[in-house]
């Protein structure tokens, strides 16, 4: 394991190598799963603001839940994430030509608005869990994820390098540079 302060971090995210093929999954990150992104709590002020301007992107289907349960919701944890619709796809999907995108990431890079989308979604695979003394940063395998993988492979991306930008968002840039030794240093 690699640890950087107060962060554990799997080798896999030195190990794999990774790169969306949304050609190829059609974004199905944002459909799949058992709830949706997590959510940080100030996130869910920012999803209440921002609702305004990103409900032009959603569906109608997303926008009903919206309106009805709100911005955010609980997984089984008790945990604040993304609301469902019909307890499948993220209520913050939208569509472009037949590939599920994010809403919330449309209407950013539309200059509508300057948060990009949930950073567990800008950091996905990587799942950060919060314990009370560390974080746990994590590679989340997914056979959904295969062509990524695949695609990561044929390109020589590893994970780490290919989730920079929201590493550093969620980090910081001193973070990030003392991961990349740490890699370079575990993959020898």
């Amino acid at each position: 394991m690699i640890i950087i302060n107060d962060c554990i971090i799997s080798e896999n995210i030195a190990e794999k190598k990774f790169c969306c093929d949304l050609s190829v999954c059609k974004g199905c990150c944002c459909i799949e799963g058992d709830a949706g992104a997590p959510l940080e709590k100030k996130e869910i002020a920012i999803l209440k603001k921002i609702y305004p301007e990103v409900k032009p992107y959603m569906t109608e289907e997303g926008i009903a839940e919206v309106e009805k349960n709100g911005v955010s919701a609980l997984d089984l944890a008790e945990e604040p994430c993304t609301p469902l619709v019909n307890g499948r796809e993220c209520v913050y999907l939208c569509w472009d030509n037949g590939v599920a995108m994010c809403a919330i990431e449309k209407a950013y890079l539309d200059k509508k608005i300057d948060f990009r989308k949930p950073v567990s979604c800008h950091l996905y695979p990587i799942r950060v869990d919060n314990y009370r003394d560390f974080k746990a940063v994590n590679y989340h395998e997914w056979d959904i994820c295969d062509c990524a993988v695949k695609l990561g492979k044929e390109v020589g991306v590893p994970l780490y390098k290919y989730l920079k930008e929201p590493l550093i968002r969620k980090f910081g840039t001193k973070w990030y540079e003392e991961l990349v030794v740490r890699c370079e240093e575990y993959l020898g």
